[in-house]
């Protein structure tokens, strides 16, 4: 078998949908700027040699419709030559494209493939313009296929226990790391600034126009308090306990990789930065969708060969609180390398971008640790779990 590695990656800030930074940028113009940004950091490849660009999202229709991969392989290498793919598995798609390059290359069927995903919860609401469920599979008692995600929050939380008070203070200290990275240029090294141009009318009725870049996630909420989020309402369930704080962020994001063979690195004297060295995708009961990582993640470290307590950092996506804590409980991870700048809660959840965002963070805060293995992994919805262990190299 051939060996994959991770050239580099980046990721756009993450803005609040359906009213922050990008609600006028269209989810293809986000993608293809982000890859037009990740190939100037490489100059050394002809986009002419990239076999395909592989693109994760969650809700591929409307503007992320007609194959998006395919218009943002157009657009982002602008070239002819270069082949694109939409994948969907809801909030695993960014992670899932990044192991599809790799084993790609890994079986010689390609030799460069750009990875990653892309989602505007702006443009396109959760769950899409027209859902049409099986009406016979919920008549049967199905109907948990299709439960929105807050409801199976609620169900987690019930079943393993999780208490409300727990559920806001993670919220809580979710915000505060990630306040601290945002504070502390922590995420820089991370980020592909994106022009906006949004044009509107004054006050006046005026047509203005306005320029900026965006390169700062605006989720983390500076002032919020445990004592603030208490005071939300349950937003699912009557009684319940999961609320617009402790739940992840609706967002507008993208983040790609370059995903490489060893034969090209060594052509275009490259030095990687890691290597995916397996991946997992399992399913558990659509119900409790939010415990996927805890079948995920063993599952992925069996093929890695590795053990738990080989993992040094984790990015585990935090979807909901009640679902990240009952995942961290039930396979005894260490708080203390969970989530290091914050999580979901805090700097928003892309969906089909997730899986690339997460693993592009984790590289860098490797680095700055000196560490060797880490873990992504993630819920997703219908009743799975997603786990992909990197192994950093630089």
């Amino acid at each position: 078998m051939k060996t994959a590695y991770i050239i580099k990656g980046f990721r756009t800030a993450v803005g609040k949908a359906p009213r922050g930074t990008f609600r006028f940028k269209r989810p293809d113009e986000l993608a293809s700027e982000t890859i037009e940004y990740l190939l100037k950091q490489v100059p050394e490849l002809d986009v002419k040699r990239i076999d395909d660009v592989i693109v994760g999202n969650a809700m591929p229709e409307a503007e992320q419709g007609l194959n998006v991969g395919r218009l943002i392989s157009l657009m982002g290498t602008n070239s002819n030559d270069v082949a694109g793919v939409t994948v969907n598995r809801y909030c695993a798609s960014g992670l899932e494209t990044i192991s599809m390059a790799t084993a790609k290359i890994q079986a010689g069927m390609a030799d460069c493939i750009i990875a990653g995903g892309v989602e505007s919860m702006s443009y396109i609401p959760m769950g899409g313009y027209r859902p049409v469920p099986n009406y016979k599979s919920a008549k049967e008692g199905h109907e948990d296929y299709y439960w929105g995600m807050g409801l199976t929050a609620e169900a987690v939380a019930d079943q393993y226990k999780i208490s409300r008070e727990d559920q806001d203070a993670f919220s809580y200290q979710s915000h505060m790391k990630a306040l601290h990275a945002v504070d502390n240029n922590i995420f820089e090294e991370d980020i592909a600034p994106i022009h906006v141009e949004q044009i509107f009318l004054d006050k006046n009725g005026k047509r203005t126009v306005r320029n900026y870049t965006a390169k700062t996630d605006e989720g983390p909420r500076r002032g919020t308090s445990v004592e603030a989020l208490s005071k939300l309402r349950p937003v699912f369930a009557n009684n319940g306990s999961v609320t617009a704080g402790n739940s992840s962020q609706m967002s507008d994001g993208a983040a790609f990789v370059l995903v490489m063979s060893e034969k090209m690195v060594k052509e275009l004297n490259l030095e990687p930065i890691a290597r995916m060295i397996s991946y997992a995708a399992v399913g558990v009961e659509p119900r409790i969708m939010g415990i996927g990582p805890v079948a995920a993640v063993p599952k992925a470290l069996s093929q890695a060969g590795l053990k738990l307590k080989d993992i040094e950092l984790f990015e585990l996506n935090e979807a909901f609180a009640s679902q990240s804590l009952a995942v961290i409980r039930e396979l005894g991870l260490n708080k203390d390398i969970v989530n290091v700048n914050g999580g979901a809660i805090a700097l928003g959840h892309p969906l089909g971008c997730t899986g690339a965002k997460l693993s592009v963070q984790l590289f860098n805060e490797m680095r700055r640790r000196n560490q060797k293995y880490g873990l992504v992994t993630m819920c997703v919805g219908t009743g799975q779990g997603a786990a992909g262990v990197y192994e950093l190299l630089k």
